[in-house]
């Protein structure tokens, strides 16, 4: 059965499947990434992980992978197959699609792991069938996925999508990535968590903890919610602005909460709009799976391009 290898990397940990054409999930394996043994550790189980899913592959299906799609974390140079930089896995400039080539003997598509689960979200999970769509992910940081006629936008330079760094306080808390302000430092999963566990006294509360004394009207909560809700509706009004989605996709851990985050957002979007259009705001609907099927997607993405290319005269 014709099949592509689709592997989805964490900071701790990789989820990988063997994708059927029409996108069904033919066998799923995990694997830890390695990271306390350095970033080449990782890139060499990533490798070998890969190897041993197409040995499974052809051993299972009586034909190897025809490709492989590969999501990381970090910045990614899409275009030249490049993992840039990651902070959480340590590694610089790894030319990860050579090296999955090479050893695999198929082409490989290489993808940011936003924008990937986007993909997925948006072709076959909470935005199917639109024609523009925005993935957000609140989650240790906020990035996103812009998406346009059933793809994902990179950018020139593979940063589109970095909502998280929209400056929404001017001035206010430094972010890592150098400025003030960040909508990351306010509405991220993290950032709640953060201020939560100051604003109750509780070490180590985190969001969903949050979430839940906001549903039982803990007044301390709500503010710290709000101020994130409203953080958050900012970020995406400017976001809306530039983009004009027709769906609007929130996922991440933040979203775990549901009614608790969508019916404030929602009105907090909807005060804030003026001559925009408001779109439809739905959560994602393929949780962890997402950056897997996006990887799967990839690939399948990547073979038809191929197969296009062969038969042109």
């Amino acid at each position: 059965m014709r099949h592509v290898i689709a592997l989805d990397v964490g900071g701790t940990g990789m989820k990988a499947a063997l994708a059927g054409p029409g996108g069904e999930v033919l066998h799923r394996a995990r694997r830890a990434t390695g990271r306390a043994h350095g970033p080449d550790a990782v890139v060499a189980a990533i490798v070998d992980f890969a190897a041993e899913l197409h040995a499974y592959g052809t051993e299972q299906f009586g034909t190897p992978a025809s490709a492989a799609g590969v999501a990381v974390p970090g910045i990614v140079d899409e275009a030249r197959g490049v993992a840039a930089y990651a902070a959480n896995l340590g590694w610089r400039d790894v030319p990860l699609r050579d090296l999955l080539t090479e050893r695999l003997g198929v082409p490989v598509a290489l993808g940011h792991d936003v924008r990937t689960g986007g993909l997925a979200e948006g072709r076959v999970g909470a935005g199917r069938g639109a024609d523009r769509f925005l993935f957000v992910a609140l989650g240790t940081g906020i990035a996103g996925a812009i998406g346009v006629d059933g793809r994902v936008e990179a950018g020139a330079h593979g940063f589109a999508g970095e909502i998280g760094h929209v400056v929404v306080r001017p001035g206010g808390a430094p972010c890592p990535c150098g400025q003030r302000g960040c909508l990351e430092r306010f509405a991220s999963a993290a950032a709640v968590s953060e201020t939560w566990a100051a604003a109750s006294g509780t070490p180590g509360a985190d969001a969903a903890d949050c979430a839940k004394a906001v549903d039982a009207g803990d007044p301390r909560a709500c503010a710290v919610w709000q101020e994130a809700v409203d953080a958050l509706a900012d970020g995406l009004v400017t976001a809306l602005t530039l983009l004009d989605p027709r769906v609007l996709i929130v996922g991440g851990g933040l979203a775990e909460a549901g009614d608790t985050l969508f019916t404030p957002l929602r009105e907090a979007i909807r005060s804030r709009i003026t001559f925009q259009k408001e779109p439809s705001i739905v959560p994602a609907a393929l949780g962890d799976a997402a950056g897997c099927l996006g990887a799967g997607l990839l690939a399948w993405d990547l073979l038809d391009r191929t197969d296009r290319t062969e038969v042109t005269p």
